[in-house]
């Protein structure tokens, strides 16, 4: 969530390749699945309660971290980033309290891992071999190298979520989740899949 986020970006940058594929596919998991294992089922009038605190948190981490990662030039930092704004999305279908959101959140928490461990693949095989993530200098390279830029454009494109791509079926729940229990919620989640398409493209 974002006011404990700052962690994460800097933790990415500094770590190698196979410690950032374990953060993004197995760390970032762990919060998910305690609100799931303990909270949701142990504690229901505390998530009743405290539900609208944590809509409003997960909201500003989607549109915060969108807006940050629009910033950033350095390749690792951006999916970094793109973690926090999924993650938020994580958050708010777990909170929704109703099937949608709750087997989105499952949904998009696998195949979150799954994606951004093959996102942090592709930087750290840019990485050996060029020894710099600045996304200036990496211009021009689909002419260069085309099998890797497929596969890369693939995963950007399973990291937006489109149609067709494993994440898809997980955001759209959470999205449907949230719209059955708080429009308003759903609105600005929408404006946060936006800027990830903006952030990604």
């Amino acid at each position: 969530m974002v006011p404990a986020h700052l962690w994460l970006p800097k933790a990415h940058v500094e770590a190698p390749t196979a410690g950032s594929v374990i953060l993004a596919g197995i760390l970032l998991k762990l919060g998910g699945y305690g609100f799931l294992r303990v909270s949701l089922p142990f504690f229901p009038e505390a998530n009743a309660y405290f539900t609208p605190l944590v809509y409003l948190m997960s909201i500003i981490a989607i549109i915060y971290t969108s807006l940050t990662t629009l910033q950033q030039t350095d390749l690792k930092r951006v999916i970094a980033y793109s973690s926090v704004n999924h993650m938020g999305f994580v958050t708010l279908g777990l909170f929704t309290l109703n099937l949608q959101g709750i087997e989105g959140s499952i949904l998009l928490m696998i195949s979150h891992g799954i994606v951004s461990g093959a996102l942090f693949l592709c930087i750290g095989l840019l990485y050996d071999r060029h020894h710099t993530r600045e996304i200036g200098y990496y211009g021009g390279i689909v002419y260069l190298m085309p099998v890797y830029s497929t596969i890369f454009f693939f995963f950007i494109m399973a990291n937006i979520s489109l149609p067709g791509t494993s994440s898809f079926p997980g955001e759209f729940m959470v999205l449907l989740g949230a719209f059955q229990s708080n429009t308003t919620v759903c609105v600005f989640a929408m404006t946060g899949v936006i800027l990830g398409c903006a952030y990604s493209l």
